[in-house]
């Protein structure tokens, strides 16, 4: 049996589209009564006093940068293994992304090169919980205490995972969320920034409309960043639906785990879960021999119909980074080496087990190919 199957797959049905129908039909256009409704639960599901919705994560990091007031001059402290919106959204406000480099377990930010990193110009930390995991949030708020720093959760692949107990989100000053369609729930677009400080959420809601406090009364520098009553609407269904998602996504992730250790042994590592957090699979990682095996691997799960994904290049290898402050290769060796020995397969809720042993056989046989070469 052949089959097609692609990296993610938003779970979406019937209670979903009567959701948006209905939103359509009411002429709930834009932001409106919706929004606030999936704010309010949002915030409830999260354990924070309060979220403010906004058309993407990008948006999400931009407007929490810019509701903390960084500026000009100031640096704001990032992994090397990020998505590059992480970074970017630093240089919207005119400050400098400083990168650091990530734990080579958990491959997200280590805490003890980020306390190397800080200067007097430095402003933030933005602690990527990477693939579905969180960082280790002690040590980031212990350093950022030290040198009143503020920090930033990049949770944007991270919803519904827990840091000893507690919900990403709801472990710094800001939490951000994307709801793209690979996420663990999704509004199409858009994203949410999670907060118990109410001055602070006040300041973002003016940022994301233009400024204002009052209609056509900018007091303030904003964007364009609303969400719509529509995604909304589908994101209060999603958010009633994201336990049971991430139940079915950590039981497809123990059976590859399982399955992974019978076939491969140690020659294939499955994701490390730290003591202090649980692990909602936003995306199954696996780390491989070399590059060469990873690019074998994913040529032939290409071939055979599986979908899979390589790591993101490290900050300090993009071109833009590379332009504007002279990263080169070695400014974050572990970073580097993962992003050359990752690949991430098929996970979804829907997946069934079948797939999995499909999914499986296609990377044995990948693997198998890279020991003739």
């Amino acid at each position: 049996m052949h089959y097609k199957i692609p990296l993610a797959d938003p779970y979406i049905n019937e209670e979903d589209v009567a959701a948006v129908a209905q939103a359509v039909k009411e002429k709930r256009l834009s932001q409106g009564k919706y929004v606030q409704t999936f704010e309010d639960a949002y915030a409830r599901y999260f354990g924070t006093k309060y979220a403010v919705a906004v058309c993407s994560g990008t948006a999400a990091l931009h407007t929490a940068l810019a509701g903390l007031g960084v500026r000009l001059g100031d640096e704001v402290i990032v992994p090397s293994l990020t998505y590059i919106s992480t970074a970017n959204c630093v240089l919207y406000q005119g400050a400098k992304p400083v990168i650091a480099d990530i734990d080579s377990k958990t491959y997200s930010i280590n805490p003890d090169d980020v306390e190397r990193r800080i200067t007097a110009k430095t402003k933030a930390i933005i602690p990527v919980h990477f693939a579905g995991q969180t960082a280790d949030m002690d040590a980031i708020n212990e350093i950022a205490e030290a040198h009143n720093l503020k920090v930033v959760e990049d949770a944007a692949e991270a919803h519904g995972a827990t840091y000893k107990g507690r919900k990403a989100g709801n472990l710094g000053d800001v939490g951000c969320f994307s709801f793209y369609p690979n996420k663990n729930m999704t509004t199409g677009e858009g994203g949410m920034i999670t907060t118990n400080d109410e001055q602070l959420a006040n300041r973002m809601r003016m940022i994301r409309s233009l400024g204002q406090d009052s209609r056509y009364h900018h007091v303030i520098l904003g964007y364009s960043y609303r969400m719509t009553d529509i995604q909304a609407a589908l994101g209060l269904v999603q958010l009633k639906r994201l336990d049971w998602v991430v139940k079915r996504k950590v039981e497809k992730a123990k059976f590859y785990q399982k399955r992974i250790e019978e076939l491969f042994g140690n020659e294939v590592k499955t994701p490390y879960i730290a003591s202090y957090s649980t692990h909602v699979y936003m995306l199954y990682p696996l780390r491989l021999k070399d590059k060469k095996t990873v690019e074998q691997v994913f040529a032939t799960l290409e071939e055979k119909g599986v979908e899979s994904r390589m790591a993101f290049p490290p900050l300090n290898l993009q071109p833009l980074y590379q332009k504007l402050f002279r990263c080169r290769p070695g400014q974050a060796p572990v970073a580097e080496e993962i992003f050359e020995t990752i690949l991430c397969i098929p996970l979804f809720p829907q997946l069934s087990r079948d797939q999995q042993e499909y999914v499986l056989f296609a990377l044995k046989d990948g693997i198998e190919q890279t020991l003739k070469t």
